[in-house]
């Protein structure tokens, strides 16, 4: 039996529209589309910061039925 829900993460030289693609392939239809930041250490003004450097997109797909 395979899961119902599956996250598929937009790869870094991938369009949307081929990750969309790619879950339509592998039998999932996309049902929520989430935002997470990628963070990086830097130091600024002589502080150790988190500043944020780009987004990845991951979308939650669920199982089509038969």
């Amino acid at each position: 039996m395979s899961k119902k829900k599956q996250l598929f993460e937009v790869a870094e030289k991938e369009t949307i529209n081929q990750c969309l693609d790619r879950m339509s392939e592998a039998g999932y239809m996309p049902v929520r589309r989430m935002e997470k930041p990628v963070f990086e250490e830097k130091i600024v003004n002589g502080k150790k910061e988190h500043v944020p450097v780009k987004q990845t997109i991951v979308f939650e797909g669920r199982k089509i039925e038969s």
